[in-house]
């Protein structure tokens, strides 16, 4: 039988590359685990233990190290987890399947991208054309009351980051990040009708 097994993916600070590896679950629980980039720059930290996992992520868009504590369960068993730089609002860190990872990476790869083209020149957002196309959709989605929380409440706020946009839902906190960088995150808001803070599956 064969073993279960997570795959990490993160850019390095150092060398900009990605660094993604592939670890049994057997592995990552036994003992606190540091992934290294090759260019020996950085390196992903993870410890394991009964009801919670902690990770220690380097972050290649504000150069600090993020620390998150996610749920043992999620994981171990979601599809694809992802985790954001919380000054950019851009994903640091994928935890998940390896195919759903290694998507997930190229949109973040293109994104990093957009970033070295941009160093040096000054905007409120990575992508101004498609935060501009991504709120005139979540309006669109809102004018027809698509908007909600999985506890029922219709009353949220809104928060533009740097590449993304942050649904929290007034009464319980509970939050949606809809990424707004590239082209990919633009096409798919747009194919949504509803969207659920909160809901499973949301990242």
């Amino acid at each position: 039988m064969e073993e279960p097994k997570r795959t990490l993916a993160y850019i390095c600070p150092k060398c900009k590359q990605t660094v993604a590896v592939e670890q049994s679950v057997f592995r990552l629980a036994a003992a606190p685990s540091k992934l290294p980039c090759p260019c020996g720059g950085s390196a992903l930290q993870v410890e394991m233990e009964a009801d919670h996992v902690d990770l220690t992520v380097p972050c290649s868009y504000c150069e600090s190290e993020h620390h998150i504590r996610c749920p043992a369960h999620a994981f171990l068993h979601e599809k694809a987890l992802a985790f954001s730089c919380k000054a950019t609002g851009l994903d640091c860190l994928y935890v998940g399947e390896e195919a759903a990872v290694f998507q997930a990476v190229r949109r973040l790869e293109e994104a990093a991208a957009q970033i070295g083209e941009k160093q040096g020149e000054k905007g409120a957002f990575l992508n101004e054309t498609i935060m501009t196309e991504v709120l005139g959709e979540l309006k669109e989605i809102a004018q027809r009351g698509g908007i909600s929380c999985a506890c029922g409440a219709k009353d949220y706020q809104v928060k533009i980051l740097y590449s993304a946009v942050e649904l929290e839902c007034a009464q319980c906190g509970a939050k949606l990040r809809l990424p707004a960088a590239t082209g990919e995150d633009l096409e798919d808001l747009c194919c949504r009708y509803t969207l659920t803070i909160g809901g499973k599956g949301e990242l």
